[in-house]
């Protein structure tokens, strides 16, 4: 209000000065004296308009933000402490419970918990007229935030990341710093990840440790957490990825097994890495492992026959760090041998010499029935012929 007041007369002085000064009239230093009271007396006048206005809409838009478990007392801010009022929340009349009691005009949240976080506003009762109006929302200060920090793209940058063990349900900022040795290093705040940034390593292969501090910031108070590392303890590439399995005909035991490396290791010609592959049978539960050096393949040889196989890999670099995690499951059987290399065509048709050579056909069986179909015919006659002669 003061920086108001104070614009005001300064501007209403200057245009004052400036109306003088245009008539071309040369005035007694009283009547200037008197221009610039009427402007001061113009926006005294104004702020005081301003403030009974302000006054009677009432407070609105003020938001508190308070620590969970806590009671909270809310003023009503009427001028008798007497008058009727109502407390409604999120514009619904407050039914009052265990969760708040009204006390006069004021009203109390007990045991503030994340349901009573909304606007809360007073009305007078008759009138329904707005005499205050406050915003809660109900939190808790940060605890102190875990970080990691690691290398999978050594040696051209690393990365942290940070997060809270328990939420604070409020707003809250972090603030990162890194030291190498001494030196303060630049931090990119990763644009689609609010906690995470990317550091360039300053130099290779260095002795000088790391510092990594990070603060976590809110309404309710703060908190941090520090740790340091050498370089080589946090290059932990990326895992690779499987990208074919084959059979190998007439091998019930083997699979050929290729994988890529990460795209994000940046030189894995100067960087090398070396592999750890595991595979074992669905229906089993232990793993067989084999280290793989220089070649992003390998050959199993001790599949079991006829059965589906799970196989992973995992990645490291090949003097420091830590291994990877491990690659996405892949499935896949070893070959097996199906009924078409048994040639079956030939098969078939000695079946059917067979069975044509031992059952007869249904005109065969007309054709060796018709002599004796006719003999029949002949004694009937016989007989017939002898019974009436």
């Amino acid at each position: 209000m003061t920086a108001y007041l104070l614009n005001c007369f300064v501007e209403k002085s200057i245009r004052t000065r400036y109306l003088f000064r245009e008539t071309s009239v040369s005035l007694p230093p009283q009547p200037l004296l008197m221009a610039n009271l009427v402007a001061s007396a113009y926006c005294v006048v104004l702020a005081i308009l301003l403030v009974r206005t302000r006054s009677h809409s009432g407070p609105e838009g003020r938001k508190y933000y308070k620590r969970i478990g806590t009671n909270v007392t809310l003023p009503c801010e009427t001028s008798d402490s007497h008058t009727p009022v109502q407390w409604r929340f999120n514009g619904h009349a407050i039914i009052h419970n265990e969760g708040h009691f009204l006390q006069g005009t004021n009203l109390t949240l007990i045991n503030l918990d994340s349901s009573h976080s909304g606007t809360y506003s007073c009305h007078e009762k008759h009138s329904g007229s707005l005499k205050n109006q406050i915003t809660i929302q109900a939190g808790n200060s940060p605890g102190q935030p875990n970080v990691v920090c690691r290398s999978n793209a050594y040696p051209d940058t690393f990365y942290c990341t940070w997060q809270l063990a328990s939420p604070t349900y409020i707003p809250t900022e972090f603030d990162i710093s890194v030291r190498h040795g001494d030196k303060e290093i630049e931090t990119i705040k990763g644009a689609n990840h609010k906690n995470r940034c990317s550091i360039r390593f300053p130099e290779m292969f260095s002795t000088s440790k790391y510092t990594v501090t990070v603060t976590a910031r809110n309404a309710l108070g703060s908190n941090s957490a520090t740790i340091s590392f050498n370089e080589i303890s946090i290059v932990k590439p990326d895992p690779p990825e499987i990208i074919e399995v084959n059979t190998i005909p007439k091998s019930p035991s083997r699979l050929e097994v290729k994988w890529r490396n990460p795209q994000s290791w940046p030189e894995p010609d100067t960087m090398p890495l070396k592999y750890f592959l595991r595979y074992k049978p669905v229906i089993l539960n232990d793993w067989q492992h084999v280290e793989v050096t220089d070649v992003p393949f390998h050959t199993i040889t001790d599949a079991y026959e006829g059965k589906e196989h799970i196989i992973q890999v995992a990645a490291k670099d090949s003097e420091i760090g830590t291994w990877s995690e491990w690659s996405k499951a892949v499935h896949a059987t070893p070959w097996t041998a199906l009924a078409s290399d048994y040639k079956p065509e030939e098969n078939i048709n000695n079946v059917s010499d067979i069975l044509t050579s031992t059952t007869p056909s249904v005109s065969a069986n007309r054709q060796n029935n018709s002599p004796k179909v006719e003999l029949s015919m002949i004694l009937f006659l016989g007989m017939f012929m002898v019974l009436f002669i």
